[in-house]
């Protein structure tokens, strides 16, 4: 059996092709000079300027109800957005293109529309009218029967299939629902300008109105003070509310009204519960986490890359994209401002066994890292982070990349020293990321080349692998701290760890662990068929098409994740840097100890088999 009549769209598979379908109305607009204000054409400028603020509207207030360091408090349901709901909602705006051909129909079918007025006060009065005896009662009607048998097997489910409403869940909907909603929106203008009071004013403050009504009740963020509804009872019925709407889409038998409550209480479907929670929504309560991923911004662009900016973008792997240059600017100035007066906010959470993890930012770019004067400044902020997490009662705090430093903070070993009554557990995560290097490289090796040879990551696995009898070449000028690591080697393993002190020394070894920048020039050192390994920060560029490049060190979560919905940096979904999932598993085994300063090489084999045995995979 075929799917139903206009339940799925026409152009489900162009993709990012079916923007072509504006093309008519912007060809015709460009050959008829539509932004000329005597041009015959001029009303065409108007329509599609009115839908790209529409599509803006939906935009910020996705943006605003993502915001979980401002709006944390006063979310209705506490999941995370996941990769499946986001990618159901990724073509949310297929309305948009239905009803910009349905306005166009309109202004061909009636010539004088393209003559409106910009403004006539009497218009407004008029649409009010009609909006509240046609509009809101005849969309009630719709919506219950949207809500029996066929309509809504066939329909309406799929708007319903969101777990967690979002301001593109609005305009989640099959094409029967959207032509419904566009002929029920349009009613209250038709009829303004049917008795000659219609404006351009008018089309725009009611479209956008409505737009911006349907966007608030799906942003799962009450907006409205509790104490407003107690100062004016009459407001219940006259305006809905984020929870209002909510409930609704948990219940599915209640609240069916367009934006009036009032039609509700008429129907006998208004939820008796809908007010109380309202004022408890509004009120604001913190969910603590127990596990907190301390990460921080790695350049600009990427700082676009977060579910507030851009949900559908941060939701794909990082690359730069054309559409984000015209950002960058603005993207510019946050980061200054960022760094003049930001502290460590929230940006993104999701469940695991229950338990809820969030990943925090520290206000800081990849460039302040390596600035001497900022040193102290990024410290602060990380050591404020996690007292601030000790005191909402958080179990584990991992530190990201660059925030666990060893010339910042000597991988955590500051915070630790400084405050040695920490409830929480501060953990670098790099015995993990030790575990994912170690296993990536290939059974049989005899010989390895290593740079960044004498960092905590490439002492411990010069170590580890010095005990399997695998020669270590490591690049180092600072014979001192080679022969430091080699001391802590047995005696018998010794001699598996070289020192060398130039690249050539690499050119038959095809195993080549990366823990500091490597140029082009650095790079053609290596034999044809090399494979680099990598624990440095930023990855380097793969310059040698005759050699294979490995990312940083990354973990599968376990398949019971819920509520994860952003991709960390350039890795796959569901995939986290090793030091993330690091955390992860102190948090899940429930060690007592923090994981600061240097590796424990004997605990490297028990951290991956923890791993593995939660649930965590390698990539």
């Amino acid at each position: 059996m075929g799917a139903a009549f206009l339940s799925s769209w026409p152009w489900d598979n162009l993709g990012a092709y079916k923007y072509v379908l504006y093309a008519p109305l912007v060809g015709k607009a460009v050959a008829g000079r539509a932004w000329e204000r005597a041009s015959p054409d001029h009303w065409l400028l108007l329509l599609l300027v009115l839908f790209g603020v529409r599509a803006l509207t939906y935009q910020l207030w996705s943006s605003f109800s993502n915001m979980l360091f401002a709006t944390r408090r006063r979310r209705i349901v506490r999941d995370g957005v996941d990769f499946g709901q986001i990618d159901r909602e990724w073509d949310w705006d297929n309305f948009l293109i239905l009803q910009v051909h349905m306005a166009a129909a309109a202004f061909y079918a009636f010539p004088s529309l393209r003559h409106l007025p910009l403004w006539d006060a009497r218009g407004l009065a008029v649409a009010a009218l009609l909006h509240v005896a046609a509009t809101e009662p005849l969309f009630y009607v719709a919506h219950r029967a949207f809500h029996r048998g066929h309509l809504f097997s066939c329909y309406h489910s799929q708007h319903h299939s969101a777990k967690v409403p979002q301001p593109f869940t609005a305009g989640f909907a099959t094409p029967l629902e959207q032509l419904v909603l566009g002929a029920l929106m349009a009613v209250p203008l038709a009829a303004a300008c049917a008795v000659g009071h219609g404006s351009v004013a008018l089309a725009f403050a009611y479209v956008l109105g409505f737009d911006n009504l349907r966007a608030m009740g799906h942003c799962n963020v009450e907006v409205f003070p509790g104490g407003l509804f107690q100062a004016l009872p009459v407001l219940k019925y006259l305006i809905y509310t984020p929870t209002y709407h909510t409930i609704h889409h948990t219940k599915e038998d209640a609240n069916f009204c367009l934006f009036m409550p009032l039609f509700d209480l008429i129907g006998g479907t208004l939820d008796a519960q809908s007010w109380e929670m309202q004022k408890k929504t509004s009120a604001g309560v913190d969910e603590v986490p127990e596990f907190v991923f301390l990460a921080h911004v790695v350049d600009v662009m990427q700082s676009l890359h977060v579910p507030f900016v851009l949900r559908t973008f941060a939701s794909t792997p990082f690359s730069v994209q054309p559409f984000l240059l015209p950002m960058w600017p603005f993207a510019f100035l946050v980061m200054l401002m960022m760094w003049a007066w930001s502290k460590t906010f929230v940006i993104s959470c999701y469940r695991l066994r229950g338990r809820l993890h969030q990943m925090w930012a520290v206000p800081r770019y990849g460039f302040h890292y390596f600035l001497p004067f900022a040193k102290d400044g990024i410290n602060n902020q990380i050591e404020l982070a996690i007292l601030r997490a000790d005191k909402m009662g958080a179990k584990v705090v991992s530190l990201a990349a660059l925030n666990k430093n060893e010339a910042l903070n000597g991988g955590g070993t500051l915070f630790v020293n400084k405050h040695p009554g920490l409830r929480v557990r501060v953990v670098h995560g790099n015995t993990l990321t030790a575990a994912v290097i170690l296993n990536e490289i290939p059974q049989g090796t005899t010989e390895v080349f290593m740079t960044g040879a004498t960092s905590k990551l490439g002492r411990a696995i010069a170590l580890y692998l010095c005990r399997k009898k695998v020669r270590v070449m490591m690049m180092t000028l600072s014979t001192e701290r080679f022969q430091k690591i080699q001391r802590e080697a047995a005696p018998e393993h010794q001699q598996y760890l070289v020192q060398v002190t130039k690249y050539r020394s690499a050119q038959h070894c095809k195993t080549w662990i990366v823990g500091k920048w490597l140029s082009p020039r650095e790079q053609r050192w290596a034999p044809p068929g090399t494979h680099f390994h990598q624990f440095v920060v930023p990855p380097i560029i793969g310059f040698r098409r005759d050699c294979t490049y490995g990312k940083l060190a990354a973990m599968r979560l376990p398949k019971d994740v819920q509520g994860l919905g952003a991709c960390e940096y350039s890795l796959e979904r569901g995939v986290v840097h090793a030091c993330h999932a690091g955390g992860v598993v102190h948090f899940l085994e429930g060690y007592t100890h923090h994981e600061v300063g240097a590796i424990d090489v004997d605990r490297i084999d028990v951290v991956w088999e923890a791993a593995l045995r939660h649930g965590l995979r390698p990539v």
